[in-house]
């Protein structure tokens, strides 16, 4: 499996940006795939993700509300909607994707999603500036 990740850039508070992963080789049945972000002196951190299956979605406290997670399965593309970028924001943003047997629960789901140590297939990271 290899993900690209793209459409970081420079934003301005309030602002909004997308980025783009765009998946290849995948054989597995079922996908777990997640955005995590990386700031300076930071530990990553899991931002958002989407099952490959059933569509269910995470997005952690700090970004509920104003980020979205999606998916193109036609494309093989997961897409993060990133509006009411706050300074705070600024950070690498890495898409990451995760395989195991499809279970059906969320809380499952959830522990595959927050978990970077659950992913096993990263892309090189994008970055993302907030600032005026």
């Amino acid at each position: 499996v290899q993900l690209q990740a793209s459409g970081g850039g420079l934003a301005q508070p309030g602002g909004s940006l997308r980025l783009s992963c765009v998946g290849s080789g995948f054989s597995a049945d079922y996908y777990y795939i997640g955005w995590f972000r990386q700031a300076p002196g930071k530990e990553r951190e899991g931002v958002s993700c989407i099952s490959s299956k059933d569509g269910s979605t995470y997005h952690a406290d700090f970004v509920k509300g104003r980020f979205t997670i999606s998916r193109d399965s036609a494309k093989n593309t997961v897409y993060l909607q990133m509006n009411s970028l706050k300074p705070e924001d600024t950070a690498v943003y890495f898409c990451a994707a995760g395989s195991a047997p499809y279970t059906g629960s969320y809380s499952v789901f959830l522990t595959q999603c927050t978990s970077r140590f659950a992913m096993d297939y990263w892309g090189k990271g994008t970055l993302v500036t907030v600032s005026s």
